[in-house]
């Protein structure tokens, strides 16, 4: 499990637009990292949606978003139209870099267990270590997680 000051793992997917998204891209730069289970439903829309109203707070403090899920890109292009939003989505089809971030497990639905993404944050700094880092959260936890850096 990854932990503050745990090098956070590269990866690299492929965003809403078809280009490549690669961690490396960001060395330098403030980088929040979430997971979210299927894009345009109610609760990623309310996560997506709370993160892009604070949007100009979060650009002011440098931070750069992206937000993965296992949707296909096309997927992700009409939930960023949709909505309006202002940061990166990516596809993580295969959930290696959900894995890699603890963000995929078991769950559970009407007394069915099944794996998927588990709603997840991190917050990782200009050289790439994990200032913070959450699994199972609340659909506007994500949003707060800029503020660790709103003094600074």
């Amino acid at each position: 499990m990854l932990k503050q000051g745990d090098n956070a793992p590269s990866f690299e997917l492929i965003s809403d637009t078809g280009d490549a998204v690669r961690l490396d891209d960001f060395v330098g730069k403030r980088v929040i990292v979430y997971f979210y289970p299927k894009a345009d439903t109610p609760g990623c829309t309310k996560q997506a949606c709370a993160i892009q109203d604070i949007g100009p707070q979060i650009e002011d403090a440098g931070v750069t978003v992206i937000g993965i899920s296992p949707d296909p890109p096309e997927k992700l292009a009409k939930f960023r139209a949709k909505h309006g939003l202002g940061f990166l989505l990516a596809s993580d089809p295969e959930h290696k870099v959900a894995e890699a971030y603890g963000a995929w497990g078991e769950k559970s639905m009407y007394g069915k267990t099944y794996e998927g993404i588990l709603r997840s944050h991190a917050a990782i700094d200009e050289e790439g270590k994990i200032v913070a880092i959450k699994n199972k959260v609340k659909p506007l936890e994500t949003a707060a997680l800029w503020e660790i850096w709103k003094e600074s």
